[in-house]
């Protein structure tokens, strides 16, 4: 069986394509997750999670984290840099989380400079534009076996 990856959006990621597209571009989520899903060729299943609410994103993590899926692509957007919660969430799941950020975080202002999350994470891609999904979900790919 195919493996299951679960990508995990947080605050304003939603906006993505209309938000400061000077920074994240001008496809939208939707189409972001689409390409990624094709880019797979059909070696994983690609499921999509977004929230605005932290509380969410944990309880998304607690959900999934345990064996529902085979590994998380997590972009929490600015909880990265403020979510202790979320990094213990990522830090109690038994599946690899990849962390992603669609602009080059440390060359951003001082405060995205730092993540939280990413001493919990397997890996983190950052600065690649969309393009950091279909990277995170490879190196996903890479560290899962095939279900079955």
């Amino acid at each position: 069986m195919k493996p299951t990856l679960l990508i995990v959006n947080g605050p304003n990621l939603n906006l993505t394509g209309r938000r400061e597209p000077e920074v994240y571009g001008t496809r939208t989520m939707d189409e972001i997750i689409a390409a990624t899903r094709a880019a797979m060729h059909g070696r994983a299943v690609v499921e999509h999670f977004q929230s605005n609410h932290e509380g969410d994103i944990i309880d998304c993590l607690h959900t999934h984290g345990f064996g529902a899926v085979d590994g998380i692509i997590l972009n929490a957007g600015a909880y990265t840099h403020t979510s202790l919660a979320i990094a213990d969430a990522v830090a109690a799941v038994s599946v690899p989380v990849v962390e992603v950020h669609m602009s080059r975080t440390a060359a951003r202002e001082q405060v995205r400079r730092h993540s939280f999350i990413a001493p919990v994470c397997a890996g983190t891609i950052a600065g690649f534009g969309h393009d950091v999904y279909r990277l995170a979900a490879e190196a996903l790919l890479a560290l899962v076996p095939a279900r079955g």
